[in-house]
């Protein structure tokens, strides 16, 4: 290394997965701390929030700075790491008494339906005794510690970047633990008397001194890397283990003898005042307003009153933008012009997927972005649907006097032409087709002008289109939604605007009656109810993701889940379909197909339909069926098997959409940037040269982290899929017994999806629209 000091400087590396964690859990805590000077000022001052972020700021700055670059060429660097997270950034984590401010800064909904049902769990309060008593903690604490200093664990963490992070994260939460007990905040309560910290910490000074005592005074070098490192500003390995013996030794020892010589000083000194974060949070509040209230007051960070709800629509300039028909037509007319951009190139074009708008932005970029802002915001691609602006114009001139059909007003058409979405996807290879893209565009097109033109209503979005009953679906764990803001408003309204609309204004063509809607269920964020009501009381609220999954309320015009067996089998086809989509695309079945395809001499599209029979809808209605039998049976429940199965299959939405997001999210980042060559031949064309010549071999975004992401995806889809399938079994059986017999069966389905999913993801995967080398 020719210039350490310049590669020291140069060594940031900021990890994106935890570094948002670090970055969310301070604007949770910050939030929270802002809301309780309010309430409780004088149990939280401001050196709390200091503590806890420079405890989140020690966090950062051991995984992030050269601390962890240079920790695999010397070891004394990777000691200091160590000790950062073991020692530094736990106790300043927990001084800020960190269990308040958090579930106080998270949104009122989720922290109520989610997290606070968890929290009170009764099996959950029997494990968290049984870990964080004293001597687990202690015991935990020490044993990572030793045991991530044994040669082979440590050169396993040096030599594997996630062992490494496990690593890390072993010692943070270990950390965590043991100084739970010293600091105690609230509202930990003392298992063991005061003095009985004394000997914790200095027994865990003793195996501390130890094991720093053998680094230090060991005359071989311990781990083979360093010896093999590039030497450092003229440093040898032995020398550098010394150093980090000493390191551990000196400064270790002081961080666990000064706090128990406090606490023997408090305990022999009858005057002494000290304080412990949970004796602290245990003082009545001041009754005058706190310094810090009124500051922030003055600052307008007051919290909202709890019965207030957050609307999008009332955030300054972003929703007068939302709110503006105008924009939403400009919106309209611009993804309009791309469709005719990509109609036009996927006709007249080149046939090379790679190369045609055509294979990249519909396959890629627009399946990607609309999973984003379905997870992020909701369904917000109807909102901008060009279909729809072309449906309009076309009403202008047909007569749309017919009703839908009474046996055709359900889901199972849309779920007929998903399935064979899914099938002619993979049988004629339609991300590989540019002309046959164009042809699916060009009839989405005719379809929505014929089918509204002729029929009234929002006929083509409620029962026909496919895309708009996958977005319907997904949209059920968006975090936003079109509702009422004050309920009282419309009981006394008179003229149900909304859905019946005005001489100037639509109501809602998909017959939702906003005093009665629940979720996003059927609903485009067309925006036409909030244009309608005349007391201007419907907002883009937000609201607990995933909620209405197990409620079990009626909903207008949607009805009850239990009783919409179509509709179950639609989000089960799209759970499914998100399996069989992205396992179509991985090396172990695409060699099963291709073997089938010569062993039996069959055509590729039929070998394709028989796998989706298999794969989509034999084994997984196999599947849901017993689960559904074996629940009824072991709940004791005497109710038709149809509508039960209905109520649960819902309940697998979340990992249907954690597998959509985890595939299509993996798909838009390898792919980030084939438009830009694309646009380039486009540009060449037209012999406009200003652009250059197209770059094919162009590099996408890096995102070492995606796979973690994928991960991540798939972990909260298992887990919002756990709650969920859990509190639909407690509406039926009260029981925590039955309640647990009902909700097993599912559970096991769950998971065995989560295995499947992950086993896929896993997988070598076809980088289908980009160029091969």
């Amino acid at each position: 290394m020719d210039d350490p000091a310049n590669a020291v400087f140069s060594s940031w590396a900021i990890p994106f997965g935890p570094g948002i964690a670090i970055l969310l859990a301070f604007i949770v805590y910050l939030r929270g701390w802002i809301a309780l000077q309010f309430r409780a000022p004088s149990r939280f001052p401001f050196w709390r929030l200091l503590s806890f972020a420079a405890g989140l700021g020690t966090t950062f700055l051991a995984i992030a700075s050269p601390l962890d670059a240079f920790g695999g060429l010397l070891l004394q660097v990777h000691m200091i790491q160590h000790l950062l997270l073991m020692m530094a950034a736990p106790p300043l984590i927990l001084a800020g008494a960190p269990y308040l401010p958090l579930l106080s800064g998270l949104p009122r909904g989720f922290a109520r339906e989610v997290v606070g049902p968890f929290l009170i769990w009764a099996p959950l309060k029997r494990i968290g005794h049984i870990v964080f008593h004293p001597v687990v903690c202690w015991i935990t604490f020490a044993a990572s510690n030793v045991l991530w200093h044994v040669p082979v664990f440590y050169e396993l963490a040096l030599k594997s970047p996630g062992w490494h992070q496990v690593e890390h994260l072993c010692f943070l939460a270990t950390g965590l633990m043991f100084w739970w007990h010293i600091l105690l905040p609230w509202p930990g309560r003392p298992i063991w008397p005061r003095w009985a910290m004394i000997p914790y910490l200095i027994l865990a000074d003793l195996q501390n001194t130890g094991l720093a005592a053998f680094l230090t005074f060991y005359d071989r070098v311990l781990y083979p890397t360093y010896e093999n490192a590039p030497r450092l500003w003229g440093s040898n390995p032995l020398d550098d283990q010394v150093i980090a013996g000493t390191i551990m030794w000196v400064p270790g020892s002081i961080i666990y003898l000064v706090p128990a010589a406090v606490i023997a000083i408090q305990f022999l000194s009858h005057t002494s005042k000290f304080r412990f974060a949970h004796q602290a949070a245990a003082q009545p509040a001041r009754t005058p307003e706190a310094a810090s209230a009124i500051l922030l007051r003055k600052m307008h960070l007051r919290p909202h009153a709890s019965q207030q709800l957050f609307d999008l629509f009332r955030v300054p300039l972003l929703g007068r933008f939302l709110r503006s028909k105008a924009f939403r037509r400009s919106m309209q007319v611009v993804m309009l012009l791309l469709a005719i951009a990509v109609l036009l190139d996927g006709f007249l074009g080149p046939q090379v997927s790679p190369m045609n708008l055509a294979g990249v932005l519909p396959w890629t970029h627009w399946r990607g972005f609309t999973v984003i802002a379905l997870l992020f915001a909701g369904n917000l691609f109807c909102m901008v649907c060009p279909f729809m602006l072309v449906r309009d114009f076309g009403r202008r001139w047909l007569p749309g006097r017919w009703a839908w059909p009474r046996s055709l007003r359900n889901k199972w058409l849309a779920a007929l032409l998903l399935a064979l979405f899914f099938w002619a996807y993979e049988a004629f290879g339609l991300w590989n087709s540019p002309w046959l893209t164009a042809w699916i565009i060009l009839f989405y097109f005719l379809a929505a002008v014929l089918i509204d033109g002729f029929f009234q209503g929002g006929t083509f979005c409620k029962y026909v289109c496919p895309i708009g009953q996958f977005h319907f679906v997904q949209s059920l764990l968006s975090p936003l939604e079109v509702k009422v803001r004050t309920p009282d408003v419309c009981r006394t309204c008179k003229t149900f605007d909304c859905i019946r609309g005005r001489s100037e204004q639509n109501g809602c063509e998909l017959n939702l009656f906003q005093p009665r809607k629940k979720g996003n269920m059927d609903c485009t964020f067309c925006m036409d109810c909030v244009d309608a009501c005349p007391h201007d009381n419907v907002g883009l609220i937000v609201v607990t993701p995933g909620r209405d999954l197990w409620t079990g309320e009626q909903r207008s015009s949607v009805g009850r889940f239990a009783k919409r067996f179509d509709l179950a089998v639609l989000a089960l086809i799209l759970v499914f379909g998100a399996l069989t989509n992205a396992a179509g695309m991985i090396a172990p079945v695409a060699a099963v197909l291709d073997r089938a395809q010569l062993l039996f001499d069959l055509q590729r599209p039929l070998i394709i339909a028989l796998f989706l029979a298999v794969a989509m809808f034999l084994i997984p209605g196999l599947i849901v069926y017993l689960a559904g039998s074996l629940s009824r049976r072991l709940g004791g429940l005497q109710i038709p098997l149809k509508p039960f199965i209905s109520d649960f299959g819902m309940t697998m939405v979340p990992l249907g959409f954690a597998m959509w997001l985890a595939h299509f999210v993996f798909h838009l980042f390898t792919g980030s940037h084939m438009p830009i060559p694309v646009i380039q031949r486009i540009a060449l064309d037209l012999h406009l040269t200003f652009l250059g010549q197209p770059k094919w071999g162009i590099s996408s975004l890096a995102v070492p982290q995606l796979l973690d992401f994928e991960i991540l995806f798939l972990d909260l889809g298992l887990l919002v899929s756990l709650y969920a399938g859990w509190r639909v079994a407690q509406r039926y059986n009260s029981t925590k017994k039955r309640c647990l017999l009902i909700f097993t069966p599912w559970s096991l389905v769950y998971l065995l999806f989560f295995l499947v999913a992950i086993w896929i993801i896993f997988q070598p995967m076809d980088m289908r629209g980009m160029m091969r080398a």
